[in-house]
C-alpha cells in the first residue's frame, strides 16, 4: 500500500497523523490554521480526538521559526477526509480505511499486545526498583522485634546490594562516631550518642572461669529502632 499520509501510534498504541500533512494531502486551499477551527467545530475535542504541538522549521533565510501542528486520531482524520467533498477526499478516506484494516489485522493487534505487555513489564520493574528502599526499610521493620549483631546488620545489608562485611561495618560505624575509636576496654562500644538515639543496646554475658571468678563479656547489639535506622542510611542515602 503506497504511503500517502504518514500514519504513527501514540504511546497507547492507537494511529495518529499530523494535521498539516492531511491539510496538504486533502489540497485544501484555506489556512491550515482557520481550517482545523473550523473543522474542530463538527464536534471534536482538544486533547481527546487532537492534540495541538509546537514544531520548528527552518525559513529560506536560515532562521528557525515556530508553528503550531495537531496531532489527530485516525478516526478524525478520517471523518475530516469525508467533511471535504473534493476530489482528494474520496482517495485519502480509502487510504484511511486501509489503514484501519491493516491495524486491525490479526497479526497487528498481536504485535501491539506484546509490545504494550512489554512496556508493562518495564514499568514495573521501574516501580519494584524505585520502591526498593521502601520495601528494605519496610524488612528492617519486621525484623526489628529483637536486637541482632553488627555482623548480622552487615549479612542484611551485603544481601540486599551494599557490599560490606563484618569488619568494615565496623570500621564504618567508628569512623562515623557510632561505636567507640579509643582502644581500651569501650573499644568498640555504642558511644553516648548511638545510645542517646536508641540505636545499640549491650549485652552482658557472664562468664564463670574455672578459679572461680567471672567475667562480663560485653557485645554491642543493634537495636530495632537501629536496623531501620542503618537500613536507611546505608540502602537509601548510601551513607552512614
Amino acid at each position: 500500500m503506497n504511503q500517502l499520509i504518514t500514519v504513527t501510534l501514540n504511546d497507547n498504541q492507537e494511529p495518529i497523523v499530523s494535521g498539516r500533512e492531511l491539510h496538504k494531502a486533502l489540497e485544501i486551499k484555506t489556512q491550515y490554521t482557520k481550517w482545523l477551527e473550523r473543522m474542530s467545530d463538527y464536534g471534536f475535542e482538544e486533547n481527546e480526538d487532537y492534540v495541538a504541538i509546537s514544531q520548528k522549521r527552518l525559513t529560506a533565510q536560515g532562521n528557525q521559526t515556530e508553528f503550531t501542528d495537531h496531532v489527530l486520531k485516525l478516526d478524525m482524520a478520517k471523518e475530516i477526509a469525508m467533511l471535504q467533498r473534493n476530489d482528494k477526499s474520496k482517495q485519502v478516506r480509502k487510504y484511511f480505511i486501509q489503514v484501519e484494516k491493516d491495524f486491525n489485522s490479526p497479526e497487528k493487534i498481536m504485535a501491539r499486545a506484546l509490545l504494550m505487555a512489554d512496556k508493562k513489564v518495564h514499568k514495573l520493574e521501574a516501580q519494584i526498583e524505585a520502591d526498593r528502599p521502601k520495601v528494605l526499610f519496610a524488612d528492617a521493620v519486621s525484623a526489628s522485634k529483637a536486637s541482632i549483631l553488627v555482623g548480622d546488620m552487615a549479612k542484611f545489608l551485603k544481601q540486599n546490594g551494599y557490599e560490606i562485611g563484618q569488619n568494615r561495618l565496623f570500621a564504618l560505624l567508628r569512623e562515623k562516631g557510632y561505636l567507640i575509636s579509643r582502644k581500651g576496654a569501650s573499644y568498640n562500644m555504642p558511644t553516648q550518642k548511638s545510645m542517646e538515639l536508641g540505636l545499640f543496646e549491650i549485652k552482658e554475658t557472664a562468664i564463670p572461669h574455672s578459679d572461680g571468678h567471672v567475667t562480663i563479656n560485653k557485645t554491642p547489639k543493634i537495636t530495632g529502632k537501629g536496623q531501620v535506622y542503618f537500613t536507611k542510611k546505608f540502602l537509601g542515602d548510601g551513607v552512614a
